[in-house]
C-alpha cells in the first residue's frame, strides 16, 4: 500500500502564496505520475497540475502562470507552489499518485486526505 501525507494548506489573502507538499511512503517500486487536484463542495473534482517521473508537466488553464508543480523523486514528494492566489482558488487540495508497489504489478492510483486552502481577505 501507498500512503500520502499532504501539508502546507491554510488561510491566505488574495495575491498571496502557499506551498503544498505531498510525501508518499509505503511499499513503492515506482511512481509514474504525481499530481494535485482540488474540490469545492457541490462541484466536480478538478485537475490542477500533474508531473511525470521525467518532469513533464500539465496544468489547468485556470492556474497556468501562477502555480508550479515540482517533484523530488528520491523523496517521493511532490510540491505545488501557488502564487497570486485568488478567492476562486479556495478548495480542498488533494494529492494523487500513480504508483507500482512491485516491479511486475499494475499501476494504481492513490489519493491523499486533502488539505484546505482558503483565499480570503
Amino acid at each position: 500500500q501507498v500512503q500520502l501525507v499532504e501539508s502546507g494548506g491554510g488561510l491566505v489573502q488574495p495575491g498571496g502564496s502557499l506551498r503544498l507538499s505531498c510525501a508518499a511512503s509505503g511499499s513503492i517500486f515506482s511512481i509514474a505520475v504525481m499530481g494535485w487536484y482540488r474540490q469545492v463542495p457541490g462541484k466536480q473534482r478538478e485537475l490542477v497540475a500533474t508531473i511525470t517521473s521525467g518532469g513533464s508537466t500539465n496544468y489547468a488553464d485556470s492556474v497556468k502562470g501562477r502555480f508550479t508543480i515540482s517533484r523530488d523523486n528520491p523523496k517521493n514528494t511532490v510540491y505545488l507552489q501557488m502564487n497570486s492566489l485568488k478567492p476562486e482558488d479556495t478548495a480542498v487540495y488533494l494529492c494523487k499518485v500513480r504508483a507500482q508497489t512491485t516491479r511486475w504489478g499494475r499501476p494504481a492510483d492513490y489519493w491523499g486526505q486533502g488539505t484546505q486552502v482558503t483565499v480570503s481577505s
